[in-house]
């Protein structure tokens, strides 16, 4: 048991083939007193308690449990039933009552929770050292900070000391430590994970966030842990995909050459076009944008009023017990009492006009690339400037709550001088599975170990291939498909990729007359060809949304597969080719625009696409 991974997928096949969970729950408190740093956990649950409830568990059973036996930590601003909530403020401590709506979920899913971790005193900072208690040291070198605020909870993770952990994510307090100690951070949507029973920092922009050690990981605790809670009123009932291949042609942006910040880490600037060109790999198509209203949306949220939002968790102790409070922190959040309220409209006027800004900047994109930090900070740096290291490292991360986007951390290749290599996925709220499918493809290119451990990347489980219970499968043939226009259509529905497959031999394809934009048409023809789909699995509840958009003379009907089965994927009426040209050779929609950029004076495929539904 000793060198047992703590990752899911290898502790359910241990779990599988006789393994108890009282066993794996002891290793773990052992791993914790061997490790010896006293600043990782605030409070440690009694073993006695976790052990009977591992074995409370029954039978091993991970369909009605799928966290069956997992241990976890929680960051000390979350609530545990019985267990001192801190926020690493003793004067602040109160003992709840109740579990918080997530450590609930996660314990009928069958998790265990380990204790409570450290961290940068209530929420406030991305390094980790702003504590009044023993700084955790960073897993990988105790020479760079564990990193924030979530520094405890990425610590443990990263050590292998419990299977997963929450930390909360305000301005990257769920992303940085991540990248600092080689593991995966989740950064659902807003709203996906409950707020009930955990303490605020900025209470509009706060979420519960997730440490794992594979994205596999990361996306199974989400599942368990999301869920609509009308005692949140930040709460949103967002439907959580299983995990999924990502699609094969995504369009991805990268921040362009003139907007890229490295403070001088030319190692870090490597590390990330090296993962650039790792995705280029993958098939996406990268497009370079200026991250400059990004940054200067995420200046505003320490510089602007959102400080006062930190303020109000933290104005009692200061009117009250000042030196209670972290003198960092008490110098941030006193920046709050010089703000009027005419300061706070005139910022939410300014938000708005650079939320627009960057929305433009992402128009079309899938997904969006960034370091998750420019440049590692040591805790000598750190400790001779408190303020300057720290901001940098929220270069990447501070502007992504206040655009609503949801995020992955992920390791890359370790950099060319040993420390870990990591990237930042981004997406419009409500695209965590697509993230997290993309993650899970990055994490396994990299061949890196898992953490600080010398884990292997566990052989991953099956990815979704088929629409589940409650989902609908829709054949893409046009510009519905990855990568192409009219794909955001399916994803903002909450669709997932299943794969690229083709239909049976009856099919033709048509280039539909009119235009622009061209449009293509999927005709039954027992003397056609294959033709290229991609499949889509939809929530049931969307379809009917998604239907009212197409188009005459397009529809959804009944698409034959080249397996044999059928599924519903866009059709055209035979009416509707009246001076359409037959493109069947090209074997796809795909294949025929790109045959389009090879002749002269035509238009560039994307500009060929456009309108909401104006093609299959």
């Amino acid at each position: 048991m000793h060198d047992q991974s703590f990752d899911i997928i290898s502790l359910h096949s241990a779990y599988a083939s006789g393994a108890k969970p009282e066993d794996v729950i002891a290793e773990c408190y052992r791993r914790i007193r061997a490790n010896g740093d006293p600043g990782i956990f605030l409070h440690l649950i009694d073993e006695e308690a976790a052990l009977a409830e591992a074995h409370a568990l029954g039978v091993f059973d991970p369909e009605a449990k799928p966290l069956w036996g997992i241990p976890f930590a929680i960051k000390d601003n979350i609530d545990v039933a019985g267990a001192p909530t801190t926020a690493a403020c003793p004067a602040f401590t109160y003992r709840p009552g109740a579990d918080s709506y997530v450590v609930a979920k996660l314990r009928e899913a069958g998790a265990i929770p380990i204790g409570k971790t450290n961290l940068d005193q209530f929420a406030t900072g991305l390094v980790g050292v702003r504590t009044p208690h023993p700084v955790p040291k960073n897993a990988i070198d105790p020479e760079i900070v564990p990193g924030g605020s979530s520094a405890g909870s990425a610590v443990s993770v990263a050590l292998g000391l419990v299977g997963f952990s929450l930390g909360t994510d305000t301005a990257g307090s769920g992303r940085v430590p991540a990248a600092l100690n080689n593991i995966v951070g989740v950064k659902p949507s807003l709203g996906l994970l409950s707020a009930t029973g955990s303490v605020p920092a900025c209470r509009t922009l706060d979420t519960i966030s997730i440490f794992a050690l594979t994205a596999e990981d990361g996306h199974r605790v989400l599942q368990a842990a999301a869920g609509y809670d009308p005692k949140d009123a930040y709460s949103r009932d967002m439907p959580v995909s299983p995990l999924a291949p990502p699609p094969e042609h995504l369009r991805i942006g990268v921040p362009d050459a003139n907007s890229r910040k490295f403070f001088g880490d030319s190692a870090q600037a490597e590390s990330f076009e090296a993962a650039i060109e790792q995705i280029k790999a993958f098939g996406a198509q990268i497009e370079h944008i200026d991250l400059t209203p990004f940054y200067q949306i995420a200046e505003m949220l320490y510089e602007g009023v959102w400080v006062a939002e930190r303020n109000t968790v933290v104005e009692p102790l200061l009117k009250t017990k000042p030196d209670a409070v972290h003198p960092v922190i008490r110098t941030i959040v006193s920046k709050a009492e010089g703000f009027s309220a005419t300061d706070t409209f005139r910022s939410f006027y300014r938000m708005e006009e650079l939320r627009r800004m960057a929305r433009t900047a992402m128009e079309g994109l899938e997904v969006l690339l960034v370091p998750t930090i420019p440049s590692f900070c040591t805790v000598k740096e750190i400790s001779e400037d408190p303020i300057g290291p720290n901001s940098r490292l929220g270069t990447y991360t501070n502007f992504v709550n206040l655009l609503d986007l949801c995020g992955v951390a992920v390791p890359t290749p370790t950099r060319t001088d040993g420390r870990p290599g990591n990237v930042t996925l981004l997406a419009k709220a409500g695209a965590d599975a697509l993230l997290a499918g993309l993650a899970a493809k990055i994490h396994r290119a990299a061949d890196v170990k898992l953490g600080a451990t010398d884990w292997a990347y566990p052989a991953t489980e099956p990815l979704a291939p088929a629409a589940g219970a409650r989902e609908i499968t829709i054949a893409a043939v046009g510009a519905h498909m990855s990568g192409l226009p009219l794909n955001t259509e399916l994803t903002r529905l909450g669709a997932r990729y299943l794969k690229t497959t083709r239909t049976d031999a009856g099919y033709r394809l048509y280039r539909l007359a009119g235009g622009p934009p061209a449009r293509p048409g999927l005709v039954r023809d027992e003397k056609g060809a294959s033709i290229e789909v991609e499949l889509w699995a939809m929530p049931e509840e969307n379809f009917g949304a998604f239907m009212r958009g197409i188009p005459s003379p397009l529809g959804i009907g009944t698409v034959t597969l080249e397996c044999g089965e059928t599924t519903n994927g866009f059709i055209c009426e035979s009416a509707g080719l009246d001076g359409a040209s037959d493109i069947t050779e090209y074997g796809g929609w795909r294949n025929f625009l790109a045959s389009l950029t090879t002749t002269n004076n035509h238009k560039p495929i994307t500009s060929m696409q456009g309108e909401q539904h104006a093609e299959a």
